[in-house]
């Protein structure tokens, strides 16, 4: 990651600020480069919380500095003297209210995504996911039995597809027995790996299970 400018001291802001109130879009350019050390700050709990390491880790801490670089102009664009703060201080509130918004977007989509794969088909050729099997509501006895019958395959290949941790990891992360679901991040503390990590592992039993499930 590359070295950013030393940040301003409170004078220099105070300066800073009054020329981007006349409209200086000079001033407004300098301060957010001067505040890209803060961004590099705010990053770095997110990457430490995460784990990892190697060009994965300096990929996502690029991405969240990019991310953060969003919020740092947002912070600038809407900054208001009278609250009596900093810029500085607003600052670091946008910066982590805007990476925490897009990692929750994407956490969410990637949850909605895995969770709605395909794993094979019914009798009449429809497609089934894992939430189909999980919540489905059994309207008819034959519904019923259907639903019966995939949740009996899913427990099979569960056991066969899957390896000891994929299982343990697939079930906290769908809460496939009888407990909450669990984020990628707390399974990550769980078993004390990095968060991308959790996330392969569970595309790859996905994987394997869509694989087994189309075999029954």
């Amino acid at each position: 990651m590359k070295a950013f400018p030393n940040p301003l001291t409170p004078e220099e802001e105070q300066h800073y600020l009054k020329l981007l109130r006349e409209g200086d879009k000079a001033a407004k350019d300098l301060l957010i480069e001067r505040n890209m050390r803060l961004v590099a700050h705010v990053v770095k709990k997110y990457c430490n919380a995460s784990g990892g390491g190697g060009n994965s880790a300096e990929r996502d801490m690029e991405d969240l500095i990019s991310i953060g670089t969003i919020g740092l102009i947002k912070a600038v664009n809407t900054f208001k003297e009278d609250k009596g703060n900093r810029l500085v201080t607003y600052a670091a509130k946008c910066i982590d209210n805007e990476i925490l918004m897009v990692l929750r977007t994407e956490k969410k989509h990637s949850r909605e995504t895995s969770i709605y794969e395909p794993l094979g088909t019914d009798s009449e050729g429809n497609y089934i996911s894992l939430m189909d099997i999980i919540e489905s509501e059994d309207e008819d006895m034959a519904e019923r039995l259907e639903l019966e019958e995939n949740v009996r395959k899913l427990k099979k290949v569960l056991k066969s597809a899957l390896k000891e941790r994929e299982r343990q990891i697939i079930g906290l992360r769908y809460g496939l027995y009888g407990g909450k679901e669990v984020t990628q991040r707390e399974v990550a503390k769980i078993f004390n790996i990095s968060r991308s990590y959790v996330s392969r592992i569970e595309k790859k039993a996905l994987a394997k299970l869509r694989e087994e499930y189309e075999k029954e």
